[in-house]
């Protein structure tokens, strides 16, 4: 997958999985982490990913409270029925 010399910030947030994954190629990884050089906003989007990843990693079933995990559910099935 080649990416355009001038990565546009909707194309970098289309790319993150596969930049996290591994997935693109080395002249495009570049481009990517070129980008985030040059936009504090997607390096900021970028950092938030990576904080999130870590977080959910961290979770247990038993670090969940039955509060939040139906109400985590339930946000689930309501945004799988729209």
């Amino acid at each position: 997958m080649l990416i355009s010399e001038d990565l546009t910030c909707q194309q970098l947030v289309e790319l993150v999985t596969a930049y996290f994954d591994g997935a693109l190629a080395p002249e495009d990884r570049d481009r990517f982490e070129q980008h985030l050089v040059l936009c504090d906003g997607c390096s900021w989007h970028i950092d938030q990913m990576r904080r999130t990843i870590a977080f959910a990693g961290s979770l247990t079933e038993e670090s969940i409270t039955p509060q939040a995990e139906e109400g985590l559910l339930r946000a689930f099935r309501d945004w799988n029925r729209g």
